[in-house]
Formats: C-alpha cells, structure tokens, sequence
C-alpha cells in the first residue's frame, strides 16, 4: 500500500486544549506520524483573534523589510525571514509556548526541550521586480547532523495557508534517512541545504510532495530534517508563518532567543514546560533590534559537540 502525500491532522478535544495536554489516543497519532511522516498537523489550537492581531502587525514590518535593499531573503525575495517582536504586548502564550505542542515535543525529543529559535518565514505577493519563485527543495539541517530526531519546528501559520497564498511544499517521510551528502550548498550560505535532483526524481516516484492547505488556528509540528520549499504567493497580502524550534535536552546548541525584560516571569520551566534560552533585554531594545535579524540559512542549527569515535 502506497503511503499517503498529505500530512496527518490531530483535533484537540475542549478538554485537551483547557489541560494543555492530548489524550493518549492523540499523543499516539502525533508519535506515530512523526515518525512515519515527519509532520503532524494540530488543529483549532489558536484562536483566530489572537492570530489576527499579530498577523496586522506583521504584514506591515513585512512590507518595511520587502522595501530594504539589504531585505533578509531566503532563497529568493519573495520569501524573507521575518522575526515577530518578542514583548509583553505581542508576546501570547498560546502562539509561542503552546503546552499541546510542547507536550508532543517533549514526547517526541524528551523532557524539557530546549526552545532556542524563534522566527518566521513570510511570502510575499509578487511583485514587478520580484516574480513568482519557488525555493528549492531544502533540508534546514544543513550540516552533519543527527540520525534520530533532535530538532522538532512548530510552524504557526497565521492565516489559512493554501497553494494561492504560498503554502510550504512538503515531502512525507524524508527525514528519516537523510544525510549530509543528500545536500549541496554550503553550511550556511543562502542557498545550502539543497537536495540534489537525483534524489527528489527517485523520491517523486516513490512518495511525492504535496501543498497541503492549512486551516486557521493550526500548528504544524515537524522534523527539522524533513525536505519541504517555499512556494510563490500568488495573492495580494503576505502570507506570514512562524517559526519556533525545540531541541532534544541532549543537544548542544548555543543558540537564544532575545526577549523583553517582562516577559521573564512568563518563560520559566515550570510555566512552560520549556528551557528556554533566552537572553532578555530592555523592551526598547528588542523593538530597535527585531527587525534586523540576518536571512534564515545565517543561523547555525548545528551542535557545538559531536561525540566522536563512537557512531
């Protein structure tokens, strides 16, 4: 039998969503599409004002940095990445440190991961010196990484996504095997992480990508490994997802987050279930410094200790 193209989607009981917990029938479905598909999909999680009012906000920094000269893109300028502004006014837990997604993560990677990226990726309409693009299909684990699962990205899109507006393209199940040597492009570089045409045609035949469409208020969980691309939007309002990574409590990444100083007491473990690692600054300083964050394949996702001569 020939396995599905599109991702798995989890609907949350009101039960569910007030405990901050799925049921075990749940937790099974996610572990085990995390590990067959590398994607889960977790419904009606967010509600829609909460989204509205920080996508307002963040279509219209998106436009400030699509104007820039030295706009962070990644791949191609219809496509930047786009930090939201981590302060006590914009700051929602429900978004940034939701307990469903933190209680699949931590399933999946172990007690306690560690948040240490928080972003997004945004698609802009097209415009007459910017055409319709597609990235190339990329692994964001652009450098000799683990073989099991150490980095788990919680997408919030917030809008529907759909094909019109730039959905990701996906491709079900690559996460599980992929190395280095699938990649071109080096660590860091603008255009690294690429999969090498060879392998996405055998990959093509054997299980396809898919644009899957995305309902409001959902959470895409997956493997930092998985190939995916972005995809033209071919609307007329950026479309705008966010970003956040949790890694395995073993991985050792130095990366951190920058946040206001009031949001200190919202960010503890006991809160979040998260460790997260932050550094915290003066409201007026993130605000003065969010929007200038380098493009996405800047940031080093790599550990900074390897064990060496045991696998």
């Amino acid at each position: 039998m020939s396995l599905p193209s599109m991702p798995l989607s989890i609907q949350p009981s009101a039960g569910e969503i007030k405990t901050g917990r799925l049921s075990q029938r749940n937790l099974e479905i996610a572990m085990r599409a995390l590990t067959r598909d590398g994607l889960v999909v977790i419904e009606d999680l967010i509600q829609h004002q909460v989204l509205d009012r920080l996508n307002a906000k963040m279509v219209q920094d998106a436009y400030e940095l699509q104007g820039r000269k030295d706009s962070p893109f990644n791949y191609n300028k219809g496509n930047i990445q786009q930090d939201p502004p981590m302060t006590a006014a914009w700051f929602e837990a429900s978004i940034f440190v939701n307990p469903i997604v933190t209680h699949v993560t931590s399933t999946a990677l172990g007690p306690c991961p560690a948040l240490r990226f928080v972003s997004g990726n945004t698609a802009l309409p097209p415009t007459r010196t910017s055409p319709p693009a597609s990235q190339p299909t990329h692994n964001d684990a652009d450098f000799d990484h683990p073989g099991i699962p150490f980095a788990m990205v919680a997408n919030v899109p917030l809008v529907a996504m759909t094909p019109e507006n730039g959905s990701t393209e996906i491709w079900l199940g690559t996460h599980a095997n992929t190395t280095i040597a699938d990649q071109e492009g080096e660590h860091g570089d603008r255009a690294s992480g690429r999969i090498k045409r060879d392998l996405l045609e055998a990959r093509r035949k054997e299980r396809g990508p898919c644009q899957p469409i995305i309902k409001k208020g959902s959470v895409i969980v997956r493997d930092l490994r998985l190939w995916h691309g972005g995809k033209p939007n071919l609307g007329h309002v950026p479309r705008v997802m966010l970003a956040m990574i949790h890694f395995a409590p073993w991985y050792r990444n130095q990366m951190d987050v920058e946040f206001a100083s009031e949001l200190e007491q919202e960010l503890t473990p006991e809160r979040t279930g998260l460790q997260i690692a932050a550094k915290f600054a003066p409201e007026e300083e993130i605000l003065g410094n969010y929007l200038n964050r380098p493009y996405g394949n800047a940031y080093d996702f790599s550990q900074t200790e390897k064990l060496e001569g045991i696998f």
